[in-house]
This record gives structure tokens, sequence and C-alpha cells, in this order.
């Protein structure tokens, strides 16, 4: 696998389309970070991180649904690919869909939104977006 975090999600995207209640994908603190400002921006129910022992652990992703059972997130799309990285300046960091949605943003003081990524001043790679 090239790039497991568009992996991750393609999981959840597809998971919503089959209104699966959670998927599992493998952990590494990068993916976990990133489900952890999902979850935190209501995107997400929740998440936990099951150890399979060995050294080896899961990542399983609470999916939401509103109350028309329609998934929360209508799109999920991965920005920065291995094959081609986007980096962004704070100044070149736009608000996704008139702050309707979010991106989330790789930078030197960890995985962050635009948002806190503006307001502390910093750019990084930006990740995905999702609205």
């Amino acid at each position: 696998m090239t790039d497991p975090i568009a992996d991750m999600l393609t999981r959840i995207r597809n998971g919503q389309k089959a209104h699966k209640t959670c998927v599992e994908v493998l952990f590494s603190y990068f993916k976990r970070d990133i489900v952890r400002l999902l979850v935190e921006r209501g995107y997400l129910r929740g998440y936990k991180v099951l150890d399979l022992g060995s050294g080896k652990k899961l990542l399983k992703i609470y999916l939401r649904y509103n109350e028309k059972d329609e998934p929360v997130i209508r799109h999920i799309e991965r920005v920065s690919k291995p094959g081609r990285r986007a980096y962004r300046k704070v100044n070149e960091l736009d608000s996704v869909r008139n702050n309707l949605g979010m991106a989330v943003v790789s930078t030197s003081k960890g995985v962050l939104t635009d948002h806190q990524a503006r307001v502390l001043g910093i750019g990084g790679e930006l990740v995905c977006e999702i609205w």
C-alpha cells in the first residue's frame, strides 16, 4: 500500500455509503490525529485503539449519521498525495466551503485544522478536505 491515509479516507467513504456503524484501519499516530480532529469537529462519533498483541494495533472508527440516516460527511478528499505533495503557506490556506468544511494540515505543531493553522500563523502539508 503506497498511501495509507487515502486508504483510511476511502474506508470511511465506503463505510458510510454502506451504512456501516464502524470501519477498521491499521493504527498509526498520524491517522489517529486525523480521526481525532474529525471527532472534535463532529464528523465522526468516535474512535478506539484496539491492541492485537505483538505490537500491532487497529484503529476502530465509529461513523456518524444525521437524523435522516444520511452520512454527516458529504465529501472527503485526499489533497496531498505521495506522487505530488501539496504544501501551503499560512496565507495560502483558504477556508473550505466558506467555513462549512475543514482541511486537515500537517504542521510543525502537529496535525491541525486549517482554521487552527491560520490562527497560529503556520503552514504545512494540506492532507485532506472534508465537508
